[in-house]
């Protein structure tokens, strides 16, 4: 028999004795065989008509020699019939073996079966009783704990040292599933399930073994104290591959754990805290470093003015004038030391804003999602906002004396720095009973005076950048959005490098109907003065593109804003006149670019294979001269075209004249195979490679997209009133193949009250159009050029509700004109798309 087929069947608990699965022989009073099972043929070759007649002293020929015992091992007092006896067997080709034997006396009363004689190899059944030692081990001597749970995770068997550790005997939590055992239980370890269930079903579900998982929990046994455990999990199947369940081993790791956590926070304390000069990420700094492992919540509250730059004073600032910088907590965790504002208290920080926090091009990405504080339970929480604490809280006692509290798992450490106290770091074990110890203490005063010397460093820099980097807020977009008529890469670098801040700019705004609006513009000088009349112009043009003009339209308003500021005296320092400026509108429906100029730089056009083109654009006058129209030029651009919307700060300087920086940059953009982030790196290598020396200079790269057939349903319909019936047919009707099956009612709905209204008050012709982009848009255009607006109907009014219910059913809507008519469109989200867009349309 081989090892893995004795393996197999010792796992039988029935044992190779068992009359069931062993060689037996049934004897007579003379120990004559009267009886061979096919078993005994097997172990010893004899079939049953040439064995039986003999005697079964033909079979048993002696004794092996007795076993050595092992010291201190008493050996069970022999008697006169064992329950197993070793002996030696004559095979039928001669050769002898060993057998463990017994011998059960039969009560017949009479002649013939007197007693059955069991045998098997001893071997094998050394090995069965190998295993069953090791089991009763495992069972109730193993220093692991063990635990069987089945398919549904319900305990099935567990051994004594897993008793131990729940602390109370099976039979009181036998049966019961695995979450009433560890209900806030979770593993540390990452990328693996947090849960305990979790880990269970991915190990039957996969068959994958998972070792050496670290699981953080309160037993029963002491649900007051935690403690860690290092665990195991394998599924266990029977012989036919049937899933029976999932093994647990645990080993308690409590004590080693807490020293090595211990030791690697000091060692992430040292290299983490004080690597940066922005607050709100100095404040988060600490919070990665000790949540979990040193406190279940941490939370950082500086005194508003601190975000200023400024210095606190004690005797100016009122006691609660914190703002809340920061907040971490462990997986699960709900404690919060915030209590409710005191109005007073906080009044003089409600407004204050992290000056740090800018829409800078150049910050990194780490930088410019430092304003969400994420807990461990997946909740964002905006940073900073203002928080107050009561005079008499630990809180409000640590601020006001500049000591150290602690009170009932409560540590409230001061963040002080060259004697003053700039805010609190408030450490929370709500999970986690276990008081602060001294050498605890220690270590917290020492990871809040690192945080309060960073803090102080990032303060006074801040002072010194808390202009500029006001102006740079309204310099440049903060963020420019995904869009889906195109994609897009940009680079901005100011002259004013000490201010970080210039007279260039560009936008892209996001229109009705998909359609995109680009912008890139130029004022005289560069600076903060330059930077101020930007802010102002790009906050026109948004306002101005949100009307859906046109760009020449947009240009000419622009300019007469231009001038009336001019002839009204603005201050001295005040250059919007003289500045360029190109607008250019992309709808990816048509693929048809709508773009007009003041003064500005025409963009530079790649072609999909390569071609370049400067569209020859009607150059305008630069804004607030006057006396000139503007004229739009339309084109037709391929899917993929790549537009470079720039200023003449990137391609001429005291050295270069444009035309050769135009014909540099066209060698650059028609190289192949790069990303626009890549195209944008490598233009600034090539034109700019020690940065702007006499002007600022933007660059905005745009690939062009196109939006497929599959996206868009046009329709002309009747201007009759059976049009409205055949409007909703047509449109259910594409909302079925596109899925859209949920936004049927509303979309009826709008489709039945714009075409009527179209129908009604307006003049052919009527189109209705469809377009599932990010959001679901449903245009309908007429000849007509009134614009419907809402209003409330009086009770006895016949009509008139229409489009106030359409408004308060669709996501947006608005109207746009044409030049022939006009077109009202309304937005739907789909049904799993709960968030705002990334772009707004007004």
């Amino acid at each position: 028999m081989s090892m893995w087929n004795a393996s197999n069947n010792a796992d039988d608990f029935r044992g190779p004795l068992d009359v069931t699965r062993a060689a037996t022989a049934v004897l007579d009073a003379e120990n004559v065989i009267i009886g061979w099972s096919p078993a005994a043929e097997e172990l010893l070759g004899y079939p049953a008509e040439e064995i039986i007649g003999h005697r079964v002293d033909t079979l048993l020929v002696g004794r092996p020699t007795p076993e050595p015992a092992f010291p201190g091992v008493v050996e069970p007092p022999a008697g006169p019939l064992p329950p197993s006896e070793p002996r030696i067997a004559r095979h039928r080709d001669g050769h002898v073996l060993q057998v463990a034997t017994t011998l059960c006396e039969l009560e017949n009363g009479g002649s013939g079966p007197a007693r059955v004689l069991v045998a098997a190899d001893l071997e094998v059944l050394r090995r069965w009783e190998s295993h069953q030692a090791m089991r009763q081990g495992l069972a109730t001597q193993s220093p692991i704990a063990l635990c069987i749970y089945d398919r549904d995770l319900h305990v099935a068997w567990a051994n004594a040292k897993y008793e131990e550790e729940i602390g109370v005997p099976l039979e009181d939590f036998g049966g019961r599933h695995v979450e009433e055992l560890y209900p806030r239980g979770e593993f540390l370890t990452e990328t693996y399930p947090v849960t305990l269930p979790e880990v269970m079903r991915y190990v039957l579900a996969t068959g994958e073994p998972v070792v050496d998982l670290h699981f953080h929990g309160r037993p029963p046994a002491d649900p007051d104290n935690d403690h860690f455990w290092s665990c195991s999990y394998y599924r266990l199947q029977d012989a036919r591959g049937h899933v029976l369940g999932v093994c647990e081993d645990a080993f308690d790791i409590t004590d080693r754990y807490r020293t090595q956590q211990r030791l690697e926070l000091l060692v992430r304390a040292g290299g983490s805290i004080g690597t940066t000069l922005d607050m709100e990420l100095i404040a988060r700094e600490i919070t990665d470093v000790v949540v979990p492992q040193f406190a279940d919540t941490v939370t950082v509250d500086v005194v508003g003015v601190v975000l200023e730059g400024e210095e606190p004073d004690p005797a100016r600032e009122p006691p609660a004038s914190l703002l809340r910088m920061a907040r971490r907590s462990g997986p699960k965790d709900t404690g919060d030391p915030e209590v409710p504002n005191d109005p007073k208290g906080t009044e003089s920080s409600a407004g204050t804003a992290n000056p740090t926090r800018t829409g800078d091009p150049t910050a990194t990405e780490e930088t410019k999602d430092a304003g969400t504080s994420v807990a461990g339970n997946g909740a964002e929480e905006r940073m900073p906002h203002p928080i107050g604490y009561p005079p008499a809280s630990p809180q409000g006692r640590g601020l006001s004396s500049g000591r150290t509290i602690l009170e009932e798992g409560t540590l409230v450490v001061p963040l002080r720095a060259r004697g003053t106290t700039m805010g609190l770091v408030t450490f929370l074990r709500t999970r986690n009973p276990t008081p602060f110890d001294s050498g605890e203490l220690a270590l917290a005063d020492e990871l809040v005076a690192r945080t309060a010397v960073s803090l102080d460093n990032a303060r006074r820099y801040t002072r010194e950048r808390t202009a500029a980097l006001t102006l740079q807020r309204s310099l440049l977009p903060q963020h420019l959005p995904p869009q889906s008529a195109l994609d897009m890469a940009y680079r901005y670098l100011p002259t004013d490098s000490r201010a970080g801040v210039g007279g260039d700019w560009f936008d892209v705004i996001a229109l009705s109907g998909t359609r995109v609006g680009l912008v890139v513009g130029d004022v005289v000088g560069h600076g903060l003065n330059a930077a101020a009349t930007m802010g102002r112009l790009r906050t026109t043009v948004r306002a101005l593109a949100r009307l859906d003009l046109a760009p020449d339209e947009l240009l000419f308003r622009l300019d007469d804003l231009v001038g009336q500021s001019a002839e009204e005296g603005g201050p001295e320092d005040d250059v919007a006149t003289g500045v360029t400026c190109l607008y250019a509108v992309y709808d990816p429906v048509s693929r048809l670019c709508t773009m007009a100029r003041a003064g500005h730089l025409p963009p530079v056009i790649v072609a999909p294979d390569g071609a370049l083109s400067f569209p020859d654009l009607p150059p305008g006058p630069p804004l607030g001269l006057g006396g000139l129209p503007f004229e739009s030029m339309e084109i037709e651009l391929a899917e993929g075209s790549l537009l470079a919307l720039l200023t003449d700060g990137l391609v001429g300087s005291r050295t270069r004249d444009l035309d050769a920086g135009l014909e540099k940059l066209s060698l650059v953009l028609a190289e192949p195979g790069r990303s626009l982030e890549e195209t944008c790196d490598r233009v600034l290598g090539e034109l700019l490679p020690g940065g702007p020396a006499a002007d600022d200079a933007a660059l905005l790269l745009v690939r062009t997209r196109r939006m497929g057939a599959d996206q868009v349903a046009v329709w002309e319909l009747p201007p009759e009133p059976a049009g409205v019936a055949k409007a909703r047919e047509l449109a259910t009707a594409r909302l079925r193949e596109w899925g859209l099956e949920e936004l049927a009612f509303t979309t009826e709905l709008v489709v039945s009250e714009l075409v009527t209204n179209a129908i009604r008050h307006a003049a052919p012709p009527v189109q209705l159009r469809l377009i599932r982009d990010r959001t679901l848009l449903c245009e309908v255009s007429d000849g007509g050029y009134t614009s419907p607006h809402l209003r409330h109907s009086a009770s006895d009014d016949e009509g008139g509700r229409g489009l106030f219910i359409v408004a308060q059913m669709v996501r947006r809507w608005g109207t746009r004109y044409t030049p022939s008519g006009k077109t009202i469109w309304t937005e739907q989200a789909f049904p799993d798309a709960d968030a705002p867009l990334p772009y707004n349309v007004p």
